[in-house]
């Protein structure tokens, strides 16, 4: 009989992580909190995060006029968040609190599909390797179940 892995799901089924939670775990602030809500966190594996998007985001005005589409980087910059409360949450008891998360490196970085005011993007996130204080994670930021970016992102933390 072949033994399963116990799945460390954070939420049940229809439950989130709201904007509550995520200011307690991230330090971004407007205009660079880049997650609204989480539908699903496995810790140690991966994640899936919610940034809904509004022509009322300041990087929509200049970006391009007449024609508004989110910046790549702040793309990358979400599933990084994702990323980043993905660790948060699977290092609960850990020493991580008191620390933030920088970026270290971003590889395989692909743009396939503009993102647009008013989408809905799932930003889902797996965990691929850890060493220490180095995470490597997975993202693609998907809308309407197209892949409209992706990356391989690289990961420490450092004391506030």
């Amino acid at each position: 009989m072949e033994k399963t892995e116990e799945k460390k799901s954070v939420l049940k089924e229809g439950e989130v992580i709201g904007i509550g939670e995520i200011l307690n775990l991230l330090p971004h602030r407007y205009p660079f909190l880049m997650i609204d809500k989480v539908v699903s966190l496995e810790k140690g594996k991966s994640i899936t995060a919610v940034k809904n998007t509004t022509i009322n985001e300041p990087f929509f005005q200049g970006h391009f006029p007449g024609y508004p589409v989110m910046p790549g980087v702040l793309i990358l910059e979400a599933l990084a968040q994702a990323g980043g409360i993905l660790a948060y949450k699977t290092e609960e008891n850990d020493d991580l609190r008191d620390k933030l998360t920088y970026f270290m490196g971003i590889d395989k970085a692909r743009f396939r599909k503009p993102i647009l005011p008013g989408y809905t993007i799932y930003l889902k996130v797996e965990l691929i390797k850890r060493k220490q204080f180095v995470w490597v994670f997975s993202g693609k930021a998907e809308v309407e179940g197209n892949i409209c970016a992706e990356a391989e992102l690289m990961a420490t933390f450092i004391p506030k």
